[in-house]
């Protein structure tokens, strides 16, 4: 049986198409999307007072203090099997050092001068790897000043640390996943791949063209 990736598929336009992401992936993705959504709104609700009026999204102050842990939960799992899915096409490699380096031309969309890159670009492996951080950060300190099961186990300064490191590490996820989303809009088809699962032909080899050659060959 043949692997989706390396199917014959066409649009109605008649492009090739190649799979870049399953089913089960883009699932798993929008899982921890949604999550991530539903966690920066309680979060902010109960951040600040001059956003409690996002309780009202979750019914009341009690409910949403009482769901985000367990919501967080969720999306530390279904990150988890994300990171374990995409791991190996995440690592740093010469390519990888040499387009940051170029930082200027990749801002300026000058694709041709840049290394030929594989699945992933170094921008979104270094965003991959902060989403790692943030996560393992955040599960954590979550636990530590989860109220009903854990916060009684730890001092009260371990808890206020553990409080800052929750905010401050959000703050960063929240500032990264507006760089992925913005990122997602400025090359156009990407939103396409998750959404569809596929990407054309032309698009994968001007952006992404060692994974173009690899699909190819197989």
């Amino acid at each position: 049986m043949s692997h989706p990736e390396y199917t014959e598929l066409k649009d109605m336009k008649g492009n090739r198409l190649i799979v870049r992401y399953t089913p089960n992936e883009r699932t798993n993705h929008w899982i921890t999307a949604i999550t991530f959504v539903l966690l920066a709104l309680s979060g902010l609700a109960m951040f600040h007072p001059a956003m409690a009026w996002l309780y009202a999204v979750f019914g009341g102050g009690q409910w949403t203090r009482i769901l985000h842990p367990f919501i967080g939960c969720v999306m530390f799992v279904s990150f988890l099997i994300l990171a374990l899915r995409f791991w190996h096409h995440n690592t740093l490699d010469q390519a990888d050092i040499q387009w940051m380096k170029q930082l200027d031309d990749v801002l300026n969309n000058r694709e041709d001068k840049l290394p030929a890159i594989g699945k992933y670009n170094a921008g979104q492996k270094l965003l991959f790897f902060l989403m790692v951080l943030c996560l393992v950060l955040l599960l954590a300190s979550g636990i530590v000043i989860w109220r009903r099961y854990f916060s009684f186990y730890f001092p009260i300064g371990v808890i206020r640390f553990a409080a800052v490191v929750h905010a401050a590490t959000a703050f960063v996820l929240i500032l990264g996943i507006i760089v992925h989303i913005y990122a997602a809009l400025w090359v156009k088809g990407s939103i396409r791949a998750m959404t569809r699962g596929t990407v054309t032909y032309g698009w994968a080899r001007k952006h992404h063209p060692n994974w173009f050659r690899e699909i190819i060959r197989k």
